[in-house]
């Protein structure tokens, strides 16, 4: 564990923890979320942020040379009610750096202005912005993190059944299952770093307004996968959604999927954030664009 963590741990349980815990209207959370954003999350020199108009509106990131193709597609998190494309442009920026693509991140519509479907519905959107632009599906990299990371395994689900398969999928931390049904929501409720769990059904009813949690367009632990791409799924055995993601990859095995668990033994929630100043972060990073990497091998670019 490096010193950096040792610091980062407490202060985010015994300070920032509390706040979201505490935060009252959505639009608290969000200036909360922003500030911190702002203050804690690092973007690297030298890095382009380019604002997309079209559909759900959004930026494109990336920093130095970037290959013509493939294009990562990335959700942001923030339990659909929190989080922006600028609030997470540093760790995606550095994540260009490191796989040399192009990434755009959508701005979906948040609960609970926009209530379940608005997000998926945005979601797929962006996506088909990216065919118009004459980006091949078997060249766009699907990626997300907490509710992002469902949404974009939601995404993943219906371009599968669909006939449209991405070159892959990689996601941090998922939140897989609105049904609130995982056992590590009680069991490390006191261990991680960063997610209350107390209010996780109140936020859940938020973002559903009254429709089936077990819906697969909101719940993808349900949804089917057939000829799915290969998907990288990345959380801390600390986390409350820590069997969202394992039992996400359950499902992806059980229809055949490629899946790799890359597990760690006590980071916060989607620690990749930190990058650029949490050495784990900058590791957590490297290992997913090797995987990108890979990814690119299986479909080289094509259509550029």
């Amino acid at each position: 564990m490096s010193w950096q963590l040792r610091v980062l741990g407490p202060f985010l349980k015994n300070l920032i923890k509390p706040l979201v815990g505490l935060a009252g209207k959505p639009s608290t959370a969000r200036k909360i979320f922003a500030v911190t954003a702002k203050s804690m999350f690092h973007t690297p020199p030298f890095s382009l942020m380019l604002a997309h108009a079209g559909g759900p509106g959004g930026l494109w990131i990336s920093n130095g040379p970037v290959k013509p193709s493939p294009v990562l597609l990335y959700f942001h998190g923030g339990g659909y009610i929190v989080g922006s494309p600028q609030s997470h442009q540093g760790m995606l920026a550095r994540l260009s750096q490191l796989s040399n693509i192009r990434v755009f991140a959508p701005n979906y519509r948040l609960a609970p202005d926009a209530g379940f479907p608005a997000q998926i519905e945005d979601a797929v959107t962006a996506w088909q912005s990216l065919l118009a632009r004459g980006y091949m599906h078997h060249n766009i990299i699907l990626g997300g993190d907490s509710a992002g990371g469902g949404l974009a395994l939601s995404l993943l689900a219906l371009m599968c059944q669909g006939g449209q398969p991405p070159a892959g999928c990689f996601v941090f931390s998922p939140w897989t299952d609105l049904s609130l049904s995982g056992g590590s929501l009680q069991s490390n409720r006191k261990a991680d770093h960063l997610l209350p769990v107390a209010r996780i059904a109140e936020l859940r009813d938020m973002i559903l307004q009254g429709a089936d949690p077990t819906d697969p367009r909101a719940s993808p632990l349900y949804a089917s996968f057939p000829n799915c791409p290969p998907v990288f799924l990345q959380v801390s055995e600390t986390e409350i959604l820590l069997d969202d993601t394992l039992r996400m990859a359950d499902r992806l095995r059980g229809e055949g999927g490629e899946v790799i668990v890359d597990l760690w033994p006590d980071l916060p929630h989607v620690a990749a954030l930190f990058q650029g100043f949490l050495p784990e972060a900058d590791q957590s990073l490297s290992r997913v664009a090797k995987f990108i990497g890979q990814l690119q091998g299986l479909h080289p670019a094509a259509d550029s």
